[in-house]
């Protein structure tokens, strides 16, 4: 009896394998329908051992896709058998992802320590950011796709080329020549925290006067709107009702957002600044930017000077002297206190969010965090923001 060239697996996924031509059509035909069996939703055929397949064996994907009422998925394809599905047009009404290339990152140098990944240098010409365990790889590639779009768009932010597998984790690689944090440029040389600041300044400015693709970026204002009435679960009415009065005047905007600004998320490439890890790329009001960069920069130090350096790699000292410097390059000098005001509000009001973001708290630190918040968070009856309106006004007009 021929070995089978279809089967389904206990995660519903029907696996193929072999080689498929005239010979053996049917027999693939057969078994892929029993492997289908009742089911008439999507199906994810997994191809990593499939090692031909013939215009006999594509003719069976026709009768898949007509006999089911959902998407065909096939996963893991070779290079070659990839473009089999590419000449003949079968990508065009099939998903069909090539197999992930495997990295080795043993011995690579750590450029960089995120929240949700770590920046390795792969080569003179690359760097790798290596996913947490338990990353989808969905999200992986969400982020690849957002740097994508802010490179067209004109944003200078690193080509990322593939997403590959790092042993249980995935990847995403992005060219990086003669590069390093800002955050490690400081670090090594205090004496430029000044004039980098001056040039993040200049280059978040570059960045919010560049339009994104609102069908492919995220609109972060509505993000955080709905964050911020998903906090009744945790505060008050007149709580929540505060927290979404900061939301309520801004206006709808197709500028792009970085999500996560600061010196770690910045790189210097042949002394050029260039973005990088675009996972929380969207598109709406400037402010909401500035106001992550004060959380990251200025708001933990308040409270854990030591904080900051684990957080962005550089002391508080240097990170208020960037935050300054940065802040009366993007405002003016006229208007930086101002702005620093605005940022102020928005990243108390960012911070307010985290037990609605962090699910994975537990009830005692939940506790903890907002009854600290109470005490001296933006929902707390002394932190003013009456003038609110009047700040915007003078901001943004």
């Amino acid at each position: 009896m021929s070995e089978r060239i279809a089967e389904k697996l206990n995660d519903g996924t029907i696996k193929i394998s072999g080689k498929v031509d005239s010979k053996n059509a049917a027999q693939f035909e057969k078994e892929v329908f029993e492997a289908l069996g009742e089911s008439k939703d999507s199906v994810t055929v997994d191809a990593a051992d499939l090692e031909y397949i013939s215009s006999a064996g594509l003719r069976v994907f026709l009768k898949m896709k007509k006999a089911i009422n959902g998407d065909i998925t096939v996963t893991n394809v070779s290079s070659d058998v990839f473009d089999i599905f590419d000449v003949t047009g079968f990508t065009s009404f099939i998903n069909v992802s090539k197999k992930l290339r495997e990295v080795n990152i043993e011995g690579c140098e750590v450029i960089g320590v995120g929240a949700n990944g770590t920046v390795y240098r792969l080569d003179e010409e690359t760097i790798i950011k290596v996913f947490a365990p338990g990353v989808p790889l969905s999200t992986v590639k969400e982020e690849r796709d957002f740097a994508q779009a802010a490179f067209i768009a004109g944003v200078p932010t690193a080509i990322s080329y593939d997403v590959v597998k790092c042993g249980d984790s995935f990847g995403a690689v992005y060219e990086m020549l003669d590069a390093n944090t800002v955050a490690a440029v400081i670090k090594a040389h205090p004496e430029r925290a000044q004039e980098l600041g001056t040039r993040l300044g200049k280059l978040l400015k570059e960045l919010h006067n560049t339009q994104g693709d609102p069908d492919v970026l995220t609109n972060m204002l509505d993000i955080y709107r709905q964050r911020a009435a998903g906090m009744s679960k945790y505060y008050t009415t007149e709580e929540t009702e505060k927290l979404k009065s900061v939301y309520a005047p801004l206006a709808q905007s197709n500028t792009i957002v970085h999500g996560d600004f600061h010196v770690k998320n910045v790189m210097l490439m042949n002394d050029e600044l260039v973005f990088i890890d675009m996972g929380d790329v969207g598109y709406g009001h400037p402010i909401l930017d500035l106001g992550g960069t004060y959380l990251g920069m200025v708001r933990i130090g308040k409270f854990s000077p030591d904080a900051v350096e684990h957080y962005i790699g550089i002391n508080y000292e240097l990170s208020m002297t960037v935050w300054n410097a940065l802040t009366e390059e993007y405002f003016g000098k006229e208007n930086a206190e101002t702005g620093r005001k605005l940022a102020e509000i928005y990243g108390e009001a960012k911070y307010a969010l985290v037990p609605y973001i962090y699910t994975k708290f537990d009830e005692a630190t939940r506790q903890k965090f907002i009854a600290g918040e109470r005490k001296t968070g933006i929902i707390s009856p002394d932190f003013d923001i009456s003038h609110l309106q009047e700040y915007l006004d003078k901001i943004y007009g």
